[in-house]
């Protein structure tokens, strides 16, 4: 039997975390998240794989090499949560459930923070959790795509927010 394959995106300036503003976004590395968010995929069955990327490119085409292959995306776009419209559109090509991620909460931040473009694709959102979020979103991603494949109009793009 196969197992069920879920993506995680890390985005600009997140391979700086553990340094990067601790006051904002602690003091636990992405290696310390994405084994976290890998130890909460693994306890349901599932496989979680990791790209991180300074370049939007490179995310755009990861989430192109996993149409088709992975079932759930967990994203944490960093700064190109704001204005990263070629991950908007590559998200939007992706049929499974998508979980938007961010360890701080860009609401409760500067004013250019508040918006986002990969929101109105995201099947839920996890904010404002520190660490912590990335199991919970995880969970999250894992319970919608299982939901999906239960319901196979559940994951329909128009059940998506906007």
């Amino acid at each position: 039997m196969s197992r069920h394959v879920m993506l995680l995106l890390s985005g600009p300036n997140l391979n700086l975390l553990g340094t990067r503003q601790p006051e904002i976004y602690g003091t636990d590395t992405l290696l310390d998240h994405v084994r976290a968010a890998r130890r909460a995929a693994t306890e349901r069955g599932w496989d979680l794989e990791h790209r991180q990327s300074n370049h939007e490119g490179d995310l755009v085409d990861a989430i192109h090499a996993g149409i088709g292959r992975v079932e759930a995306i967990v994203v944490n776009p960093g700064a190109l949560t704001h204005y990263g419209w070629s991950l908007h559109d590559a998200l939007a090509a992706f049929e499974g459930p998508i979980v938007e991620l961010h360890l701080s909460e860009p609401r409760e931040r500067e004013p250019w923070r508040h918006t986002s473009v990969v929101e109105p694709l995201a099947t839920a959102r996890v904010a404002g959790e520190g660490g912590a979020g990335y199991p919970r979103a995880v969970a999250l991603a894992i319970d919608a795509a299982l939901a999906a494949a239960d319901d196979p109009d559940a994951g329909d793009e128009a059940d998506r927010p906007s």
